[in-house]
């Protein structure tokens, strides 16, 4: 589909913005650590505390259709400013006595933040922490679908910033935003953080500037012989129901070892989950792609019985999340594909390097780079994934979908973004945290010489026949 022109108005709009940009970072350039970590607080505080989260949740659930009512992400914010107060970011922030190096932080600018529409307030709130501790200022640009949502995020933020006698524009938002409006903010802008699919991961590598896109998930998750079959199907619930499976990190695909598969499948569906039949299984792909094999937007992040409606099949009421036995991988098999949503495929496989296998047909599929996890006490299997999977961060015997981008159990950086690597079109394959917000100075002194001796360096190969 061919993307207008800007007009003259939008031009000036976003011209506008990105001067008021820059005159509330002149600002405020002169506050100190102290100053910026009291800030975060109060930003985090307006756009995350429980009651404003739950209004939010409701709010967004309203306008887009998507996700619950239940602010379990929030939980990220909390995660997020704990890293970021605990981290310095300005005037020296690493020093490296051996090396002779020092490391001074700077802000990295205006930033043009790309919202998503299955998460229209945490993204916000978490990026302006980040953004505001390295003196940042930051213009969303939200998803149409759910623009109201994150530009009431913002206005409160702003209305923190106030109460504090800061300026507002240290935080803006794009009330009526559009592709044009998008395209013409992250080429203004010094940096873009885009959290979203691949089209706009695609725009904000084309934009000029430099950018932190995101990849697109397909999280495959391994459950081998020696798995606690309990923990697995309870995380693997908790994961895929996690915000009606939003998030790309969400379980999408389970490779079963098969001597467990059957108490594995048996205690899914202890956990709510619905085993589809084969002719159930047809209705259920004909509702989540369409013709062309594209999916269908009414489907993304909805409850069960909102599928199954669709779908023209019952279900109990109590069902959680749908179970496919499948077979097959490839793109002509959606179901081994990123599902975005309730549904979970599930392959039984024989001996380990079959699985192995099946992780790498799987990620040629789609989703390289993202993620996978694996429910295991083997740790020569741990192992051999972990030099296998073409993916940036396994998770172990954790819920797949949020211990990816950092919870308080695990080490992972707090996150809403997370790169993909080389493998998925990123630039890099980290979370991006509080470090990509910043521009930094290195200070380098003279050290004693170390120079290693030629015969030294090239070995073996040193004085032999030379063509």
């Amino acid at each position: 589909m061919a993307v207008r022109a800007i007009t003259a108005e939008e031009t000036g709009l976003v011209h506008d913005l990105v001067g008021r940009a820059r005159a509330a970072m002149r600002a405020i350039e002169h506050y100190n650590q102290a100053t910026v970590d009291r800030l975060c607080q109060a930003v985090a505080w307006a756009g995350g505390n429980e009651r404003t989260a739950i209004r939010l949740a409701n709010m967004s659930v309203d306008e887009s259709g998507m996700g619950k009512r239940e602010p379990t992400r929030r939980a990220k914010v909390l995660g997020i400013l704990r890293d970021a107060l605990r981290q310095k970011s300005m005037g020296i922030i690493e020093e490296d006595p051996v090396r002779n190096l020092v490391k001074y932080a700077k802000p990295a600018g205006v930033i043009a933040s790309l919202i998503p529409v299955t998460s229209p307030y945490v993204t916000p709130v978490s990026i302006a922490i980040y953004a505001i501790k390295c003196k940042d200022a930051v213009i969303f640009s939200p998803h149409p679908a759910s623009r109201r949502t994150t530009a009431e995020t913002v206005r409160l933020m702003r209305a923190a910033l106030h109460r504090q006698g800061v300026p507002e524009d240290v935080l803006q938002v794009i009330e009526r935003p559009s592709i044009p409006l998008a395209n013409e903010l992250m080429a203004s802008c010094d940096l873009t953080i885009a959290t979203g699919g691949p089209a706009m991961v695609k725009a904000a590598y084309g934009s000029g500037k430099p950018a932190y896109g995101v990849g697109a998930g397909n999280a495959t998750m391994v459950i081998d012989e020696t798995a606690n079959v309990e923990e697995a199907a309870r995380n693997t619930r908790i994961s895929k129901t996690n915000d009606h499976g939003s998030g790309c990190s969400a379980d999408g695909n389970l490779l079963v070892d098969s001597t467990i598969y059957d108490a594995f499948l048996a205690q899914l569906q202890q956990e709510g989950g619905y085993l589809v039949s084969e002719a159930e299984k047809l209705k259920l792909q004909a509702a989540y792609w369409d013709a062309d094999g594209r999916r269908t937007a009414d489907t993304i992040a909805r409850p069960a019985a909102v599928i199954a409606e669709k779908a023209g099949f019952p279900i109990p009421a109590d069902t959680a999340f749908f179970i496919v036995p499948e077979r097959h991988i490839g793109k002509a098999h959606p179901f081994s594909t990123e599902k975005l949503g309730v549904v979970l495929a599930i392959f039984k496989y024989h001996g380990f390097d079959m699985a192995l296998d099946m992780v790498r047909q799987i990620f040629e599929t789609g989703g390289r780079g993202h993620s996978c996890g694996i429910y295991s006490f083997d740790d020569d299997h741990i192992h051999r994934l972990a030099l296998t999977a073409p993916v940036s961060r396994i998770m172990v015997r954790q819920v797949q979908s949020s211990s990816n981008a950092g919870t308080f159990t695990n080490g992972m950086p707090m996150t809403s973004s997370m790169g993909c690597g080389v493998w998925g079109g990123n630039i890099t394959n980290e979370n991006i945290a509080l470090k990509h917000y910043m521009n930094v100075t290195w200070v380098s002194r003279p050290t004693p010489e170390d120079r290693p001796s030629e015969q030294e360096l090239f070995g073996e190969f040193y004085n032999s026949e030379i063509f």
